[in-house]
C-alpha cells in the first residue's frame, strides 16, 4: 500500500527533477563549449552557466561550430527556462486546482 505524499514532499519530487534538468542542461553546455572552441573546463563552465542563465555568452567564439553550437545552446536554454518554471510551478497550480474541485454529486 503507497504512502499519500505531503505537499513539502510532492513539491521536493518536482523541484528535483527541475534540478537534475538544470544539471544535464549545464553538462550539455560545458561539454559543447569545451570540445567545440576547444576553451578550459573553467571558461567552458562560465559560458555554459553564462548562457543557461540568460545573461549572454561571455568568449567570443572563433570555429563556425563553436557558433553554430552556442546558437542552438542559446535557444535551447530559452526552452529549459520555460520547462523548468513550469515543472517548479505545476505542484502550486495542481493543488489550487484540488481546493476549488467541486463534485457535482455531493
Amino acid at each position: 500500500m503507497s504512502q499519500r505524499l505531503t505537499h513539502p514532499q510532492y513539491y521536493a519530487r518536482f523541484a528535483l527533477a527541475a534540478a537534475l534538468l538544470i544539471a544535464l542542461s549545464l553538462l550539455i553546455g560545458v561539454a559543447g563549449y569545451h570540445y567545440m572552441e576547444e576553451l578550459p573546463w573553467i571558461d567552458a563552465l562560465e559560458n555554459a552557466s553564462m548562457i543557461l542563465g540568460g545573461m549572454g555568452p561571455v568568449d567570443v567564439m572563433k570555429t563556425y561550430g563553436g557558433k553554430l553550437f552556442a546558437s542552438v545552446y542559446a535557444l535551447y536554454s530559452c526552452f529549459v527556462a520555460i520547462g523548468v518554471a513550469g515543472v517548479l510551478l505545476m505542484p502550486l497550480f495542481h493543488l489550487t486546482l484540488k481546493r476549488f474541485h467541486s463534485d457535482p454529486e455531493e
